[in-house]
């Protein structure tokens, strides 16, 4: 389909921004210049404004519109961007009056995710998204071929042509949808595989442009494509790291979040997002020196709840360097967590800290047991001791003995699976180590 093919080279724009001072839903302007730049737009013009509340048929007043009008056509602009939710009506009286393309703030994030899909995964992703976007903006602008209007040489197949495009449309978003059901059960495996191995995962998240990519390469020894550019990263990276402490980690690179994401790109890319619902630990990464740095946090928060994420969560400012007065730190929460990390991931300050908090969040917290040792349970025992978590042992009179271990949860759990036992089967009194 057309919709999907993109001319090469940049397009000349004119953007819009409005301040609505009763709507509540004011985007941010260079937020908005940013995004046209990811999309390899030329911004030929911002036209800015303020109304009390958004036109129905035009968004903007007639007055405002026929100022754009007058840039269209002087700028010789090919796109209409507008930095608000446009609805399938307001999007056509513009492209009525302006003679050009015009595209909302959720078109043109489309259009950034079109651009930036390079797996089979994130192609289905977005193509899913733009059909469903596009599903709610089908118009009559085919009455000619319309075959139903009766009489001689008129008689159709008993639907218009609208009607056609939108069983079609029904039919390929239905096939994307079982598509990518597959590639969710497969991910869903993978993640059963990793968990039964015992390895944990750890998934980067946070506000488009923070500097997710530039850590997971310091991390990870990767080589993710990382730039100056919102949704640099669309398509999921992992890799599989050594931590000291707990061993093979899967560390997870997503794709980053923005105010108000549309619904139907969370949707889109659930099978996605769920490496981060399931993940062990999450790593927000904020940019530390954003003077919208709060706002980006509650607009990554409200995604996290929005995909079910239940993971524990690990602040990391990222970009110290751009903070001269602030020196790598952890921040502790009042009972001795690591809570927040400040780092910078350009100039790899910090990350030793960084993966001292990591190490501290993810490992299972270690346990001083007294566990009853009976004669027949002499193989058990020998397990301990191959562990290295015997701190004493005390013989009784019946040929057992009482066994002082520090241990952590899963490896008891696992040792007393092998034996067909469970906890309370063993354990006399327990604390934490």
């Amino acid at each position: 389909m057309e919709y999907f093919e993109r001319p090469s080279g940049g397009e000349g724009a004119v953007l819009v921004h409005l301040s609505l001072r009763q709507h509540g839903q004011d985007e941010d302007l260079d937020e908005f210049q940013l995004l046209a730049k990811s999309a390899d737009v030329a911004v030929l013009a911002v036209i800015t404004g303020s109304r009390q509340r958004p036109d129905p048929k035009l968004y903007a007043g007639s007055g405002k519109v026929e100022e754009i009008a007058e840039a269209v056509k002087q700028l010789n602009a090919e796109v209409v961007l507008f930095n608000h939710a446009l609805t399938p009506a307001q999007e056509r009286n513009l492209e009525r009056i302006l003679q050009c393309r015009v595209l909302d703030r959720t078109g043109l994030i489309l259009d950034i995710f079109a651009q930036r899909a390079r797996t089979h995964e994130g192609k289905l992703q977005v193509e899913l998204a733009q059909l469903d976007h596009l599903s709610s903006r089908l118009v009559r602008g085919w009455t000619h071929l319309e075959r139903q209007k009766g009489g001689i040489g008129l008689r159709g197949p008993g639907e218009t042509q609208l009607e056609t495009d939108r069983r079609l449309l029904r039919l390929r978003i239905s096939s994307l949808k079982e598509r990518l059901e597959k590639v969710r059960q497969t991910r869903a495996q993978g993640r059963a595989a990793r968990q039964k191995a015992g390895v944990p995962t750890i998934s980067l998240v946070g506000y488009t442009n923070a500097g997710k990519s530039t850590l997971f390469n310091r991390l990870a020894g990767a080589d993710a494509y990382a730039a100056d550019l919102l949704f640099a990263t669309l398509d999921p990276t992992l890799r599989r790291i050594q931590l000291d402490g707990i061993g093979p980690t899967v560390l997870a690179d997503t794709v980053g979040f923005v105010r108000h994401l549309p619904h139907q790109l969370v949707d889109a890319f659930r099978a996605t997002l769920e490496e981060t619902a399931q993940a062990d630990l999450l790593l927000h990464i904020v940019d530390a020196a954003s003077v919208d740095r709060d706002l980006h946090l509650r607009a990554v928060n409200e995604v996290l709840e929005e995909v079910g994420a239940t993971a524990p969560i690990l602040l990391v400012y990222n970009k110290l360097d751009s903070l001269p007065d602030q020196e790598p730190r952890i921040d502790y929460d009042e009972e001795g967590r690591p809570q927040a990390v400040w780092v910078s991931a350009r100039d790899g300050e910090g990350l030793d800290l960084l993966l001292q908090a990591m190490q501290l969040c993810v490992s299972a917290p270690w346990e001083t047991l007294t566990l009853e040792m009976t004669p027949d349970l002499a193989r058990l025992r020998a397990r301990f001791y191959g562990l290295g978590v015997v701190e004493s042992e005390l013989p009784d009179d019946s040929g057992g003995s009482r066994l002082c271990v520090r241990i952590q949860a899963p490896d008891l759990a696992q040792c007393l699976a092998r034996e067909g036992l469970v906890r309370a089967d063993v354990v006399l009194e327990a604390g934490v180590g």
